[in-house]
């Protein structure tokens, strides 16, 4: 049906807004605005936000948590799509 570049392709245009979803999502989990925060390794926290609700009254943490799962969920069902063609 597709061939491996089209989903390549369509892969590759896919990741190119996890910088903005994970820089907002990076920024509230770690409570900072600093621009730092995007390229520094620290994976702990984030995790423990992503899979848990750390600020489960935050709405806008929630809504944004939200949106990044969705991301993600999408973004490996391409790859897995990719590595199956």
């Amino acid at each position: 049906m597709f061939s491996k570049k089209v989903i390549l392709i369509i892969l590759f245009i896919w990741s190119l807004p996890s910088f903005y979803f994970r820089s907002k999502f990076r920024k509230i989990v770690y409570q900072t605005d600093d621009w730092k925060i995007n390229i520094k390794p620290l994976f702990i926290k984030e995790l423990k936000g992503l899979f848990f609700k750390l600020y489960p009254n935050d709405e806008v943490y929630l809504k944004v948590r939200r949106n990044y799962i969705i991301y993600l969920v999408i973004y490996f069902g391409l790859f897995i799509f990719y590595l199956k063609s």
